[in-house]
């Protein structure tokens, strides 16, 4: 199981996240450096502060732990803010020389890494935005090392053009192995549904826990009303697009003994609330300390709850057992996940706009969607696009400028090889998440080569498959589609602009009078570019969104999940760039 940061869940939900190991805190202890000069990128190399090994086994083989270590790029920009170089990483393991033995999973990266002596050295290429697993170092005792041997690895990383933050991670022989355990949730659910969440996990290592820090983190749609004294709470930038976790923190005092099992003295109420659609909700155990919530935490900021004390008591009384303190022994074990899927819609309503010009200028045309709700869409688990926007270009139009995230097609919705030269038609997928509430919006520039009385092009939220174009959470299809209307008589162009609801403009286009030879005797458009209307926005804003690239799941950093925001739309508040552009 591979953990990962919450900041990266996005980008890499295309595989389970149960076998991905979502979130888990491994790579949490490497927050994001700040941004150094402009022309120098600075990564930061993360990991657990400190992980505990297996004794060495009076007989048979000894048992590996595996510590991840992180490279995290802090770019927002995922167009452009990768680094295309070769970089090297290396292992100092001089400190660890007697207390543990170290190898490499060759399977968990693309890095090729050896071990030479008391060094290690990966190489590899390429840091994309966002954090993603650079390497996974296999660790046993060594032999004759004893209960309570110590050292770190000190890791350093070196490229042509890019600067490093080091990290060091501490290996202790032996120590505590908390266990979360999975609790029996109703997967399917109704809109205000609530259900007991009685938190159960168990010390299976060979030392005590010192208190536990709980963490539960659950996704937009789900809530946990209570909000405990012992627990520090944050949420998402609600002006961020992404999963919009909610993350808390909780501080649970005690000696945890080895061999016991305890649960919440009061279990905590899960809801679906009205906005729930697909969500997640994850729940993991560690011993506490500052260096854990200062690496759970990962520089986002928390409040601390109001309400009752969170405590955890034994499932059977307790037995007496070790009092010596020391790291997880397997991290892996210590996070469970679970799945919704609560019965819920979400109304995605197109809506198109105005432009009018002269043959041979260029006009602007903001077009897109917004998610009326009730429910947000994720797709986290596989990383897929919600849905995609259908643009189909007007008639004696050609466009000339196209958000980047939205490719050319032909007539007909197929691939086309030529990117660069004006198309028929043209296809934006969104991000894996949409928000409610959020307003999707898409700038298009367009020359008017044929100045045709209302001219119309489909503006069409669709699902990602055009064979089976239909969005399965929504219940009003006939407002999924709208058009952009050029040099029109008058009329809006939001959904609902067709004929009986065939999607047919309202009437054929024909040639348009030339504005500067109009009977009033007033002057048409002198300057190349005239700005399109209002029409269609309705004044819709950004309410958090899916179409935004934020960097990837990875939960996170991988290619699939990365790939599936790349394909994302840039967000846009429609009715903002309007008011900017006729002020």
């Amino acid at each position: 199981m591979t953990p990962f940061t919450p900041s990266t869940a996005l980008r890499r939900a295309a595989g389970s996240l149960a076998a991905a190991g979502l979130l888990a805190a491994a790579s949490l202890a490497g927050a994001a450096a700040p941004a150094g000069a402009a022309d120098v990128p600075v990564f930061a190399l993360g990991g657990p502060a400190e992980t505990g090994l297996n004794p060495y086994p009076e007989s048979g083989e000894p048992r590996s732990s595996t510590v991840g270590i992180t490279l995290d790029n802090p770019s927002q920009d995922e167009e452009n803010g990768g680094f295309g170089g070769d970089f090297t990483l290396t292992f100092d393991l001089s400190d660890i020389e007697g207390v543990a033995e170290v190898a490499f999973d060759g399977e968990s990266g693309s890095a090729d890494c050896e071990v030479t002596g008391t060094k290690a050295v990966c190489e590899d290429w390429g840091i994309w935005p966002g954090s993603r697993r650079a390497a996974d170092l296999l660790v046993t005792a060594a032999e004759g090392s004893r209960a309570g041997d110590t050292g770190t690895i000190r890791v350093t990383g070196e490229a042509a053009g890019a600067t490093f933050t080091p990290f060091t991670t501490r290996l202790t022989v032996g120590g505590t192995d908390l266990v979360m355990e999975k609790l029996p949730f109703d997967q399917e659910l109704n809109p205000g549904d609530e259900q007991r969440a009685p938190i159960t996990f168990s010390n299976r290592g060979s030392r005590d826990a010192d208190g536990v820090l709980l963490t539960l983190m659950y996704t937009r749609g789900l809530d946990i009303p209570q909000r405990y004294a012992n627990c520090e709470y944050t949420e998402d930038d609600p002006d961020v697009p992404g999963i919009g976790w909610t993350t808390a923190l909780c501080s649970v005092e005690g000696a945890f003994e080895a061999g016991e099992t305890y649960t919440l003295a009061t279990p905590l109420t899960l809801e679906a609330t009205t906005r729930a659609y697909y969500d997640t909700f994850v729940y993991r155990i560690h011993e506490d300390g500052a260096a854990q919530r200062t690496a759970q935490r990962a520089g986002a900021p928390f409040a601390r709850g109001t309400g009752p004390v969170l405590k955890a008591v034994p499932v059977k009384a307790p037995q007496q057992g070790a009092t010596a303190r020391g790291s997880d022994i397997n991290p892996e074990d210590n996070q469970q996940e679970a799945d919704f899927r609560t019965k819920n819609t979400a109304d995605f309503v197109a809506y198109g706009d105005e432009a009018s010009g002269a043959a041979g200028t260029t006009v602007e045309a903001d077009i897109g969607f917004r998610n009326e709700g009730p429910a947000w869409i994720g797709h986290l688990r596989s990383g897929e696009p919600v849905a995609t926007l259908d643009f189909t270009v007007p008639q004696g139009a050609s466009v000339t400028a196209k958000p980047d995230r939205c490719r050319a097609v032909t007539a007909d919705g197929k691939y086309r090889a030529d990117q660069k030269s004006p198309a028929p038609r043209y296809v934006c997928d969104t991000s894996m998440t949409v928000w409610d509430g959020a307003d999707l919006g898409l700038p298009f520039e367009l020359r008017i080569d044929r100045a045709l009385i209302g001219a119309s092009g489909e503006v069409t939220v669709r699902n990602t498959r055009q064979q089976n174009p239909a969005l399965p959470f929504d219940p009003k299809p006939a407002n999924n589609t709208a058009f952009l209307v050029l040099n029109g008589e008058g009329g809006g162009s939001d959904s609902g602009g067709t004929t009986g609801g065939s999607g047919e403009p309202s009437t054929p286009p024909t040639s348009a009078p030339d504005p500067e030879q109009s009977p009033s005797g007033s002057s048409g458009p002198s300057a190349s570019t005239t700005s399109g209307g209002s029409t269609g926005t309705n004044g819709g804003s950004v309410g958090g969104g899916g179409l935004a690239s934020t960097g990837s799941v990875a939960l996170i950093a991988s290619g699939a999940a990365a790939a599936a925001l790349a394909a994302g739309l840039v967000l846009f508040t429609a009715a903002r760039r309007r008011a900017g552009r006729h002020a």
